[in-house]
């Protein structure tokens, strides 16, 4: 757990033991949970270091040298420790060495050591608030990031101070000419860069947005997901392999359920509860918003579960397949059903928000509470254009109704 206290620690690299038998003395500091270590000057015979007690032992000339000299060092780090609190200015582990060595604290940071500082943070909430594959999504940035600098500037680092909105717009120009991303992926690793600029904020670093005019490029988004004509035929078919067969259940139990692909491999029996209704529901945790919701469990759904009740598998109620095989499998179904869509499983869960709810007159509010969605206006910008011509059509009829 991150702590505003200093942590100091006197560690024995016994690696770096010399022909004398003597290893040297590294200090590591912690604070708000980063770690800084580096090297006191002193060295000791490994035999003679009582870690718990942090000295050295037994008492003699040589021993009461070395704690005298440690206890200097963390008097002296405790002295700029407090000089810093007094500041009433944000300050971090960096800033707490520059006070002891009596240099000048960085005023300045750079995106580059903002960027790291949050990773490291984030890290530290992997499997409490985030997945691991966005902290991975993060490194990526940082990355590409120390490689835009590089290319772009010829530098390791950018000052917060001298961040405008041509840095972003040289950025985008980078991911698009250099590396071939998408606008979409551009747009997601802006939006990676402008959290670390609300950390460079908060932690009182900048003192206002220098993107906050930014605008991300519109992308053009186009839904793909399975008609009810699609779906029919796709529940029909017989497959004579059973492990095509057993996709095609897995693939239709989440075009009417909406889980994704993660909550699909995770689901349990005690993840099957009674309602308010006295129906079944299916309730879970989100892995991607870690968001609670609730799906009901309709009978389409509820027939697969019973299909694979008697499965060997007591961890899983549906069988267990790896995300690549499983999409990789789907394309070969897609292929034998004549379904000229490139099938991959999150096109399951699209297809519940379209043909199998918005199609259905399902209030976009509930389709966004059934797929677990953080805000509704995610939900609103990925299925826009269908909600239009759904409103469309019941524009259609109400004419139809008005005509004399």
């Amino acid at each position: 757990m991150e702590t505003n206290k200093l942590s100091i620690l006197f560690l024995i690299d016994k690696v770096k033991q010399n022909q004398k038998g003597t290893a040297p003395i590294r200090c590591r500091l912690t604070f708000k949970g980063i770690r800084k270590i580096f090297s006191t000057g002193l060295f000791i015979i490994p035999e003679y270091w009582n870690s718990k007690l942090q000295k050295a032992l037994p008492p003699k000339e040589e021993t009461n040298f070395i704690n005298s000299q440690l206890s200097l060092i963390r008097t002296k780090f405790n002295q700029a420790f407090l000089l810093l609190q007094y500041s009433n200015e944000s300050f971090d582990v960096d800033d707490i060495y520059l006070t002891y060595k009596g240099e000048n604290i960085k005023k300045e940071k750079g995106i580059m050591e903002l960027l790291q500082l949050h990773n490291q943070k984030m890290l530290k909430l992997v499997g409490v608030e985030y997945a691991r594959k966005y902290y991975l999504k993060f490194t990526e940035t940082e990355g590409t990031l120390k490689g835009f600098l590089k290319s772009t500037y010829n530098k390791t680092e950018f000052q917060l101070g001298k961040l405008t909105l041509k840095f972003l717009d040289d950025y985008d120009y980078y991911l698009k000419s250099e590396k071939g991303l998408k606008q979409i992926s551009i747009n997601k690793n802006i939006q990676r860069i402008r959290k670390v600029i609300k950390l460079a904020i908060s932690e009182n670093y900048l003192q206002h947005d220098p993107f906050i005019l930014y605008k991300p490029k519109r992308v053009t988004k186009h839904i793909v997901y399975l008609t009810q004509e699609e779906l029919k035929s796709l529940e029909e078919y017989n497959f004579s392999q059973q492990r095509l067969e057993q996709i095609r259940d897995l693939f239709i139990f989440c075009c009417y359920t909406g889980l994704a692909y993660m909550e699909m491999s995770s689901l349990k029996q005690e993840n099957i509860i009674k309602g308010f209704d006295g129906n079944l529901w299916i309730n879970m945790y989100r892995q991607k918003t870690k968001k609670q919701f609730s799906v009901p469990l309709l009978d389409k759904a509820n027939l697969i579960i019973e299909k694979y009740s008697n499965s060997s598998n007591k961890e899983s109620l549906l069988p267990v397949i790896s995300n690549q095989k499983f999409n990789s499998y789907i394309k070969e179904v897609a292929d034998i059903v004549g379904i000229n869509k490139k099938l991959t499983h999150h096109i399951a869960r699209k297809t519940f928000a379209t043909t199998v709810l918005l199609y259905n007159d399902v209030p976009i509010e509930i389709v966004s509470e059934l797929l677990g969605h953080s805000k509704i206006t995610v939900t609103q910008e990925h299925y826009a254009k269908v909600v239009q011509k759904k409103v469309g059509e019941q524009m259609s009829k109400l004419n139809d109704k008005m005509k004399p």
